[in-house]
């Protein structure tokens, strides 16, 4: 599988030989006679079939295959990718010694060859990757109860930027709705981290660090995720889940593969699954969903499989999430303004269901309520019952993401709104604005 930014490698593991031990020495004793060596084999001979037959007996009752196999993994096939705006080859990131940013495997081991999976024991793996993973406190300010709030998730470290930001990949919800951020390395150092964009529907997101923000130490321990293939999963196949689960700090669980494809709709993703029993659990969000090998081939996502199931996990396979993580790497990062260039648009709206795109066929998007006298959106044109799909090329499919995103802008900016509106025959046609920010301010 071909993916932008990285390369794929193989990984090699030895095994080490045990030592012969040498065996006592014993006295030579006198070779029995053949009547006794071909009674002595007969009886064996009775022994060796009567067992036999047992064990086949009671393998087939319980169920077991008597010629498997341990788990051997699949060669990955190597492919090359020429930008620099993922892992790129310059900034401190790479200022460890033998580190391959693309393909590291935290003391520059190489990856190649197959191998043979020991299920029960990751530590190998799990010591290479925790590096890559991170925890994310979202605290936000409630004012109907007038007081703050913090919740907890994970993220995976995918690369940088040539714009000296540390990327990383979560779930929309584990960032939406926040007043700030904080990002908790491996080494336990903290810093601020901003939203760079975000997808409601796949429940996808990427949060940028500024490098200035990191000490040289944090750096030098940090690693990039590897990213495997998720469309040669297979049922069964041994699966990692890495992540800050309750928001005590990184912990690890395994298991296995238990469906493909498990399609799933609700609030928080639509689309179809990985399914395991590793257990993914709140604060688990955001965390990646690795093969034995310790590439990662999904993102956990508490919120898919809800409170009310036990022993089931679910997770974005990375096929389907890099194509939309591309696009939100492309996006500005959002760093909200100051209360004195905080921009005002003029809406209040509400965010369009599952339920009602499913039954009136309505896009996904901000279901305008009502729109202010005198603001910015009504001298625009928009109007009451417009569908807000994209605000300055951005898309929305929430209020409070709409909210947020306004909250980046200052005043006196000139923006693009793109809406649907329902025409006098029932049909929506689309319709652009260009509006001119106020300041917040003044209203």
């Amino acid at each position: 599988m071909e993916f932008e930014g990285f390369k794929i490698d193989n990984i090699e593991e030895n095994a080490s030989g045990k030592k012969d031990k040498k065996k006592p020495v014993k006295e030579k004793k006198e070779r029995p006679g053949l009547k006794k060596i071909l009674k002595t084999a007969g009886l064996g001979i009775v022994f060796g079939v009567f067992a036999s037959a047992t064990l086949y007996i009671f393998a087939t009752f319980m169920g077991i295959d008597l010629g498997a196999r341990p788990y051997i993994s699949r060669p990955r096939s190597n492919k090359s990718v020429a930008t620099t705006t993922m892992f790129g080859t310059g900034g401190a990131v790479e200022t460890a010694e033998n580190r391959s940013p693309v393909n590291s495997t935290g003391n520059g081991t190489s990856i190649t060859a197959e191998t043979t999976a020991v299920v029960t024991d990751v530590t190998d793996v799990v010591e290479k990757k925790m590096p890559s993973i991170v925890a994310i406190d979202n605290t936000a300010y409630y004012e109907y109860y007038g007081q703050e709030a913090t919740s907890s998730g994970s993220g995976v470290i995918i690369g940088q930027n040539d714009s000296n930001e540390l990327l990383i990949v979560t779930n929309n919800h584990v960032v939406e709705d926040n007043d700030s951020l904080s990002i908790t390395f491996y080494d336990g150092a903290k810093a601020a981290g901003y939203i760079k964009g975000t997808d409601k529907s796949m429940d996808l997101a990427v949060v940028s660090v500024k490098l200035d923000d990191i000490s040289v130490d944090t750096l030098n321990a940090i690693e990039f995720a590897t990213l495997g293939d998720s469309s040669n999963l297979k049922v069964g196949e041994p699966v990692i889940a890495i992540g800050n689960s309750l928001g005590y700090g990184q912990s690890v669980t395994t298991g296995v593969v238990s469906a493909l494809d498990r399609k799933i709709a609700n609030n928080d993703a639509n689309g179809t699954f990985i399914q395991t029993d590793a257990a993914i659990n709140p604060g688990n969000s955001g965390g990646a969903l690795m093969n034995i090998t310790g590439e990662v081939i999904g993102i956990n996502s508490n919120k898919i499989g809800g409170a009310s199931v036990e022993g089931m996990g679910y997770a974005i396979p990375i096929n389907r999430a890099w194509p939309v993580i591309e696009e939100l790497l492309a996006q500005d990062t959002r760093v909200k303004v100051g209360d004195d260039e905080a921009a005002y648009f003029g809406v209040s709206g509400t965010t369009v269901t599952d339920a009602e795109i499913e039954e009136y066929d309505y896009p996904a998007s901000v279901y305008v309520v009502s729109v202010f006298d005198d603001s910015p959106a009504a001298e625009a044109g928009i109007k009451n019952g417009d569908f807000i799909e994209e605000f300055d090329g951005k898309k929305v499919s929430s209020y409070d993401e709409l909210r947020d995103l306004i909250e980046t802008y200052k005043g006196d900016t000139e923006v693009k709104v793109k809406v649907f509106r329902e025409e006098s025959n029932g049909k929506y046609k689309e319709k652009t604005f260009k509006v001119t920010l106020g300041f917040a301010k003044d209203h």
